[in-house]
């Protein structure tokens, strides 16, 4: 009985969202519904904390491997939001736990990332074949076009960098879209229609 509910709750938004796109008597209410988005966004928000912090909590209070992130965890779930109840002026604790520890912290993620970019274009750009090898010389007049080092080494670096970029980059981007396009509509419809049940839970 329930899946059967969230099915047709399922196939009625659906086929609304696509009628109120073409028909534009439904714009007031596509309106109301945006607006009603942001409230279940924010309410899956608080439930993915909640359940967060109870997993994290369970590992505690069961001494689990590991369980000393767990606790490191469950301080910074609650440490922000307490925070911010004295404020979050710039002389504030929050101001201050925002700027000295997840600010740092964001640093540290994005630097190992671009680690880890670095380390996979360098894997990318071995030229073990000719469309890997174009791809190497493509990849170096564009990092050489976008850097005075480039212009001083040649000085039309720069309009080769930018008809890579304007022709076959433009190109490239196209066909992804397109296909995230494509694939985007595939899996609505097999939402709408049903076919796609892994969010429907369990049989009840």
């Amino acid at each position: 009985m329930t899946r059967r509910l969230v099915f047709w709750i399922t196939l009625s938004f659906g086929l609304f969202m696509i009628f109120q796109f073409f028909i534009p008597v439904f714009n007031g209410a596509y309106r109301k519904v945006l607006d009603w988005m942001q409230v279940i966004y924010l309410s899956s928000l608080l439930v993915g904390v909640i359940a967060l912090g109870l997993q994290h909590l369970k590992k505690v209070s069961g001494q689990s491997p590991g369980w000393a992130y767990s606790l490191v965890t469950i301080i910074g779930l609650l440490a922000m939001p307490v925070a911010s109840i004295w404020g979050t002026g710039e002389n504030s604790a929050f101001f201050w736990l925002f700027n000295n520890l997840q600010v740092p912290m964001q640093s540290t993620v994005f630097s190992l990332l671009a680690f880890f970019v670095a380390s996979a274009a360098f894997r990318g750009f071995r030229a073990r074949s000719l469309p890997a090898f174009l791809l190497l010389i493509s990849a170096a007049i564009v990092m050489l076009g976008r850097v005075p080092i480039g212009t001083k080494l040649y000085f039309d670096f720069p309009t080769w960098a930018q008809t890579l970029l304007d022709v076959p980059g433009v190109a490239a981007r196209r066909g992804i879209l397109i296909g995230i396009g494509l694939g985007s509509v595939a899996t609505s419809l097999r939402v709408i229609l049903g076919i796609e049940r892994g969010f429907f839970g369990r049989k009840t």
